[in-house]
């Protein structure tokens, strides 16, 4: 079946490409896709454009949007073993983290539907009773969503739940290596009864389809989810037309771990910080920066643990951790492991690929820890994406701080103390979209996602999310109008 839907249609390419889709447990081809081009991108913005100039979707009462949310979260669960199977192939991540994030997908819908029923245009108190001035929300428009490859379905439910709560029309673009999941969601959007051109898919590369769907002028804001140097040209592109534009670039993400830490828990915490999905998580705490004493028994309980993970094929009872997403993104871990060794940091485990023979036609890399860090690093500064611990050490509070605002980006950091008024003194002084005290890795739909920094701009989830996907305008109505008589002549 063809799995572009552009105008409530499913259709192949309109110049045949088609993809392969590769599992990274085994390197296997599993299935083909279709590829889009140019023609099928503009295809889908000019669908999306009338049916939110000439469509039902934006007058829509909001309780009706509301239910079509609603129902996709019940589809949603029905089809959640399949939709986690499909996830697990496509990514490679452990099936119990695909089935968590089914149900989290789940839960960003059923939350979008309640939360677009929170009224929000208000009256305004001017001073004058022949004047009623109304501030009014309305959606945005033509949306482009693009996802990325490591949380798929999540990732793309974070922009197209709210889109659709606020009445835009949207066109789709997951990453054209995991693009199966975001495939399902859009025929269960369609089963949920999402009216013609509403909801648009493009499959197909960035370098293919991303200029139309950044660039075209029916489009009015783009949301993007993914590396830094795709987001700057993607903010690029859309400066000429001066759409809306929301970028969430990644971080590289300090867990600081304070002397009065429970040990145990803070080797617990630490390890699924980093290593989690194979350490491919825009959040991952891949910077360790831990009070100098108790760092040499953190760093070994956290080497230790890490020895014992096991990777495997995520479909497999037991398996703890999966492989990586691709021979290419493998090559550019190890790329970062030799660069760490070359400027001087001292491999505590890992660094290699494992040797179990059961694993060596996958994408698999051992849990690999650096210690000897500075901030001098490449290692230490840019985004590896991949199961890659450095370890820094302090002395102060203040040293702590210092060493985990001392970064270009800006979406995550976690502090681990056992006092509770120090825990939300650090957590305030990190400049850091997301703090977790004693805890990392946890979000919830109704609280904001989102970075400062080179991590990006906007916000997604909790009220904010729902917020980039509306436009405000203030109405000015004077009840009796008279001449301002202003001018005499």
């Amino acid at each position: 079946m063809p799995e572009l839907f552009i105008d409530a249609s499913w259709r192949s390419a309109a110049d045949g490409g088609r993809r392969d889709v590769v599992n990274p447990y085994d390197g296997e081809v599993f299935t083909t896709v279709d590829e889009a081009g140019p023609a099928d991108a503009e295809a889908a913005v000019l669908a999306a454009r009338r049916a939110f100039d000439a469509g039902p979707w934006p007058h829509t009462p909001v309780a009706e949007r509301a239910d079509l949310l609603r129902r996709v979260a019940d589809l949603l669960q029905r089809d959640r073993e399949e939709i986690a199977r499909t996830e697990t192939l496509d990514t490679g991540k452990t099936l119990a983290e695909s089935r968590i994030d089914v149900d989290d997908v789940t839960e960003v819908f059923r939350y979008y539907a309640e939360q677009a029923l929170v009224e929000v245009d208000r009256t305004v108190d001017v001073g004058r009773d022949d004047v009623v001035s109304r501030v009014l929300h309305h959606p945005v428009g033509v949306c482009t969503l693009i996802a990325p490859w490591n949380y798929p379905l999540l990732q793309i439910s974070w922009k197209v739940a709210p889109a659709l709560a606020a009445g835009n029309t949207v066109v789709l673009k997951p990453s054209e290596v995991t693009p199966l999941t975001t495939v399902h969601l859009v025929r269960l959007l369609e089963e949920a009864g999402a009216p013609a051109g509403v909801v648009n898919l493009v499959l197909g590369a960035g370098s293919a389809v991303g200029p139309v769907l950044t660039e075209h002028p029916a489009v009015d804001l783009v949301s993007f989810t993914g590396g830094l140097d795709t987001g700057r040209a993607i903010l690029r592109a859309t400066a000429a037309t001066v759409k809306r534009t929301t970028v969430e670039l990644g971080g590289k993400n300090p867990h600081l771990v304070f002397a009065d830490a429970d040990l145990d828990r803070a080797i617990d915490a630490v390890l699924t910080g980093v290593f989690l999905h194979a350490g491919q998580v825009c959040s991952a705490g891949t910077r360790l920066i831990v009070e100098e004493s108790i760092a040499d028994a953190l760093v070994a309980g956290v080497a230790e643990r890490a020895r014992r993970v096991k990777l495997g094929d995520g479909m497999a009872e037991g398996t703890e951790s999966g492989p990586l997403v691709s021979a290419q993104h493998r090559d550019k871990v190890e790329a970062y492991v030799r660069l760490g060794l070359e400027e001087g940091a001292t491999l505590v485990t890992g660094g290699r690929r494992p040797d179990a023979p059961e694993l060596a036609r996958g994408f698999f890399y051992e849990p690999t820890i650096f210690d000897g860090c500075d901030r001098s690093m490449r290692l230490v500064q840019e985004e590896t994406f991949g199961p890659i611990l450095t370890v820094e050490r302090f002395t102060t509070e203040e040293e702590a701080v210092r060493l985990g605002n001392d970064t270009a980006y800006g979406l995550a950091g976690g502090v681990q103390t056992g006092d509770p008024e120090r825990g939300e003194r650090v957590a305030r002084a990190l400049r850091h979209g997301t703090v977790w005290i004693n805890d990392f890795g946890p979000y919830v739909p109704q609280a904001e996602w989102g970075g400062m920094r080179m991590s990006g701009n906007g916000r997604e989830l909790g009220p904010a999310g729902l917020a980039e996907y509306r436009e405000t305008q203030h109405v000015w109505h004077n009840t009796r109008p008279e001449a301002a008589a202003w001018f005499k002549g």
